[in-house]
């Protein structure tokens, strides 16, 4: 999922470069909602695994 939240970070990169500003920030959006949904995944997993530790 990081991987597809940083593939839509460079296609919003170089779309903002050459000046596709509509697919530029289409990628961003995208791109932070898939690297929060990562992040949101990553510390329910932390917090299951100290709590299956006890």
């Amino acid at each position: 999922m990081l991987y597809y939240a940083l593939v839509f970070l460079v296609v919003a990169l170089i779309a903002g470069v050459l000046g596709f500003g509509g697919i530029a920030g289409a990628s961003a959006s995208i791109a932070q909602v898939l690297f929060f949904l990562f992040l949101i995944l990553f510390v329910v997993s932390l917090i299951m695994r100290v709590m299956r530790r006890t």
